[in-house]
């Protein structure tokens, strides 16, 4: 069932075109990367998701209905900037904005103890928010978000000024709610992220959008079709009868073995390859070398700025 659907939504500002005729659909319970190098139109479209801004054409529908004013309730938004009061402490802020959601007073005080005790804040509960680390800050913002229990949210960039423990614990979160069955946008840089968690994409670029889809699907249309094997040649004839379908692509000589990349052509099998290479080889490793979500927003963007 798609939860959100934005159909051809464009957003100006004086001369300015932010966003122009952006089309996506989201799954409920799917992930989905929204993506793009800075100015690309990332930002407003949050906003419009978040009915800060209204499109100038165009449509935005939440389970099936336009999304309203009213439908605030049901999103929590993690900001890029931190929307919090630097002289209130944590523990009556988290409240205020809980019970500003409608979350009754009992219920609010339950759920910040526990998202508390899980993101080790109860420590800080009386601290001023000015008082905290920047990931600390970013713990608190997460609560927020999560607090009315929504079933859409929005993070953009939520690991920012994350350690690499506490970036794991933000994901194992994130995932979480996933298998909740709500319907998340993930608005990062970090490319690694992206592909650990994110079923769908969209890149934007220049306020259009330039590549979307299904995540596993746009890595394989990417597929060079490259394969890295560690292996010691038993057969010193092994190139010469190497199929015209794998080719060698670079060898690379390691202190125990060789690490060489092929090239499948002419509708190959990675299973051939790895059969005739057995026949020939001592093989210690056979990875197949999908390209990655950095390596394709790179292409897109350059391919994109160069026409």
């Amino acid at each position: 069932m798609k939860s959100i659907e934005v159909v051809d939504v464009s957003k100006s500002f004086a001369h300015h075109h932010a966003i122009e005729n952006i089309s996506f659909s989201i799954e409920e319970g799917h992930i989905f990367g929204l993506l793009g190098p800075n100015g690309a139109g990332k930002t407003t479209l949050i906003r419009i998701l978040n009915q800060i801004f209204l499109p100038d054409t165009g449509q935005v529908f939440l389970n099936e209905k336009p999304l309203q004013h009213a439908d605030i309730g049901k999103i929590g938004y993690l900001p890029e900037e931190r929307g919090l009061y630097k002289k209130m402490k944590v523990g009556e802020q988290v409240l205020y904005f809980a019970r500003l959601h409608g979350v009754p007073k009992t219920e609010a005080l339950k759920q910040i103890y526990l998202w508390f005790e899980k993101f080790d804040l109860m420590a800080r509960w009386n601290c001023k928010i000015e008082e905290l680390s920047k990931g600390m800050q970013q713990k608190v913002q997460f609560v927020l978000t999560m607090i009315h229990n929504p079933d859409f949210l929005i993070f953009d960039e939520p690991f920012s000024g994350l350690d690499p423990v506490n970036a794991l614990l933000f994901k194992d979160e994130i995932l979480s709610a996933k298998r909740q069955g709500k319907t998340i946008v993930l608005s990062t840089h970090d490319m690694s992220s992206v592909e650990e968690i994110c079923d769908d994409i969209l890149l934007v670029h220049k306020s259009r959008e330039i590549l979307k889809g299904n995540l596993h699907e746009i890595k394989q249309r990417f597929n060079e079709h490259l394969f890295s094997v560690n292996m010691n040649a038993t057969s010193s004839t092994w190139k010469e009868k190497l199929p015209n379908s794998f080719q060698v692509v670079s060898e690379q000589l390691q202190r125990d073995y060789t690490r060489y990349t092929f090239k499948i052509t002419d509708h190959g099998k990675g299973n051939l390859l790895l059969d005739y290479l057995l026949a020939h080889a001592n093989i210690y490793a056979f990875q197949e070398l999908l390209p990655s979500m950095n390596d394709i927003f790179i292409a897109m963007v350059k391919r994109e700025s160069a026409r």
